[in-house]
């Protein structure tokens, strides 16, 4: 049985129809343009808000009822945002093929989680962004969304070690407050990532 695909099959957005605050955040400073992947994007909250700032939206997830989902929100908002059914553990990563490529609260096994850093690192077009927030390794105690296994939360120096000779924007380690839908609610310990590809 797939999890998320029995989460997302419930009428409501579990994590709300607005996308991530820092995603906001980053769009608003970046001006980003071009063509966008969100992976492991759920309902379809943040591919759509990209779609909204007049990029070009692709969204992959494993879960078909979050692609439905997805689908029902950009019509919705009046987008269009093309879904795809994938597993990260099988995904192919085209080489230098999108502007940018979001991940928010992505969280798979450590093994998954460095195979699909370097995926992303690959496939980032020259001067293209990859943006990021994630629950870290501190987040369980914080009880306010998020993984319960520690080996699905992230380490803070995951993102630097893989992007180690790209530009860092943005990393950030600490606490910060989300409200998202039902799932994410409280003070949470999370870490951001903004890097950008050398040209």
């Amino acid at each position: 049985m797939n999890f998320w695909h029995e989460r997302f099959k419930d009428e409501d957005y579990v994590y709300g129809t607005e996308a991530n605050a820092f995603l906001q955040e980053a769009q608003k400073s970046l001006r980003l343009t071009g063509h966008a992947l969100a992976i492991a994007e759920g309902e379809g909250r943040n591919a759509v808000f990209l779609a909204e700032q007049g990029m070009k939206v692709t969204t992959w997830d494993y879960a078909e009822s979050g692609l439905e989902k997805t689908k029902n929100l950009a019509r919705l908002k009046g987008v269009e945002v093309e879904t795809r059914l994938v597993d990260l553990n099988e995904a192919k990563w085209d080489k230098d093929k999108w502007d940018e490529i979001v991940c928010v609260f992505g969280h798979f096994p450590e093994d998954l989680r460095r195979k699909t850093l370097k995926g992303v690192k690959e496939a980032v077009k020259p001067g293209g962004y990859f943006i990021t927030e994630v629950y870290s390794n501190r987040q369980i105690p914080y009880k306010s969304g998020g993984p319960k296994e520690i080996d699905l939360l992230y380490k803070p120096d995951e993102f630097l070690n893989v992007f180690h000779d790209w530009r860092i924007i943005h990393h950030f380690i600490g606490e910060v407050h989300r409200q998202e839908g039902k799932l994410h609610n409280g003070l949470s310990h999370v870490i951001q990532f903004i890097g950008q590809k050398p040209e």
